[in-house]
């Protein structure tokens, strides 16, 4: 039961503007996204991640990147094209003020599952494409490093939505009431009778845990379970921190 930590990409020049950038080239962090990428790479930085795995657009590499960067060891570095951004088509590079005037839009917002992009992809393949990928990758990391290795996957906000929608037995069209935002870390188990999904977007908080905590057996701890041990030095741990 390997686990995986969910990290989305920083801020970009084009999430400053309000502008859906989809798959377009040459999108990358702003000045904002690179310090939330150093704070997340900080937060990652206590844990010896085995692989950080990344979409192939550019603002996903560069968050990857400074993770890599913060790591005492040398993990694998993979790039991954199924959990690259959702394909928007016609919506790409278009403005979300414009956008949220078509009618698609209300269908995105209440019934995802019934969505294909004019021109795109549907974002019932963009989750199964996605949802697919990251088990099939944990399964090699398990199988290659052993239950107690962590791993990361950087990608971008709706297709980490759809990975958590799935881990949480949610049907896609609940998707929207899940929130994950810049540099965010969502963490996740797939285990023999389910996933576990021990937190999700979290911007602070001890992540140290992650490097000690024995393997977990994959069955539901009745009555909750004694959680996981604080951090070594007595500090209260962070917001967001699955002990908080």
């Amino acid at each position: 039961m390997s686990t995986v930590l969910l990290v989305r990409h920083g801020r970009t020049t084009a999430n400053a503007t309000g502008l859906l950038a989809g798959r377009t080239a040459g999108v990358a962090l702003d000045s904002v996204g690179k310090q939330q990428a150093a704070r997340t790479a900080e937060r990652i930085a206590e844990v010896p991640v085995v692989a950080v795995v990344s979409s192939p657009l550019e603002r996903c590499r560069q968050t990857a990147r400074a993770i890599t960067a913060f790591q005492h060891g040398e993990p694998e570095q993979r790039i991954e094209r199924a959990i690259t951004e959702a394909d928007y088509g016609e919506w790409q590079n278009r403005k979300l003020s414009d956008l949220a005037k078509e009618p698609l839009w209300r269908v995105v917002q209440s019934n995802p599952s019934a969505v294909v992009f004019p021109g795109g992809e549907s974002m019932q393949t963009m989750q199964s494409r996605a949802v697919a990928a990251i088990r099939r990758i944990d399964a090699q990391i398990q199988a290659e490093h052993g239950a107690n290795a962590v791993w990361v996957a950087v990608s971008h906000g709706d297709i980490i939505k759809a990975i958590l929608a799935d881990a949480l037995g949610m049907h896609l069209d609940l998707f929207q009431r899940i929130t994950v935002g810049p540099a965010s870390v969502s963490v996740v188990r797939y285990g023999e009778h389910r996933p576990e999904v021990v937190s999700t977007n979290t911007e602070s908080g001890d992540l140290s845990w992650l490097a000690t905590a024995p393997a977990p057996s994959g069955d539901a701890a009745v009555g909750g379970g004694a959680g996981n041990q604080p951090p070594a030095d007595g500090a209260e741990p962070g917001p967001g921190s699955p002990s908080s």
